[in-house]
């Protein structure tokens, strides 16, 4: 089955170089110019890896990795770009990127990149289990039993950082950052909303969230 690949690149030329050589290896090849026809276009259908530029013409190719990985959207990711310097690499790394590679580059080397990234990704679990709870992570979806629990985006987010954190607390100042991609303000309103309906969705589960109190929180084994 070919897979697909989705390229975000405002420069023309970079951007048709791509789809021609990626086509020509096999691909299924996807394009966008700016982040906004890349939302559009994952909103529409599910590329099994990304090649994601840094500077685009309305936004910064790292904020929207660090947006997709707080949505818990886990498509393999490279990072293209022309910044070729070090922290540029270790940052995108950090915030959930799979590879990197600078501008200018042998489309050889783009190709290798792409091949040996599906293949990790392809090694890894789609579907994490905590018991009776599953959680989808290529629909963004939860399960009970195989019941949808119908979460909102934000729920959704904030389970999957839990499931990958179980166990350890977790401070609310850290919970609000990473899923609203905000300051903590002064106050948590809006995190407790989204903790207590989250709550009562696992009820059953055989998994709880828990106060520690002065600390955060803990997802686990209730």
């Amino acid at each position: 089955m070919k897979k697909t690949v989705l390229c975000v690149e405002d420069e023309l030329d970079v951007l048709e170089n791509n789809r021609v050589n990626l086509e020509n290896a096999g691909y299924t090849v996807l394009t966008a110019e700016n982040l906004k026809k890349a939302r559009k276009t994952l909103s529409e259908t599910t590329p099994d890896i990304i090649i994601l530029d840094i500077m685009l013409p309305d936004g910064n190719g790292l904020e929207y990795l660090k947006e997709l990985r707080t949505e818990g959207n886990d498509i393999p990711i490279i990072m293209l770009t022309a910044w070729n310097r070090g922290e540029h690499s270790a940052r995108g790394i950090e915030m959930g990127a799979d590879d990197y590679i600078g501008k200018p580059f042998v489309y050889a080397d783009l190709l290798a990149r792409v091949k040996k990234v599906l293949e990790q990704t392809e090694r890894i679990p789609k579907l994490i289990t905590r018991g009776a709870l599953s959680l989808d992570l290529i629909s963004l979806q939860a399960f009970i039993n195989g019941e949808n629990m119908l979460l909102t985006q934000k729920e959704f987010s904030l389970l999957l950082l839990f499931v990958r954190h179980e166990n350890r607390i977790i401070r609310q100042e850290y919970l609000y950052e990473q899923i609203w991609n905000l300051p903590y303000g002064n106050t948590d309103k809006t995190l407790k909303s989204h903790l207590s309906r989250l709550r009562k969705s696992l009820t059953d589960t055989g998994y709880t969230i828990e106060t520690v109190r002065g600390e955060g929180y803990v997802f686990k084994k209730g």
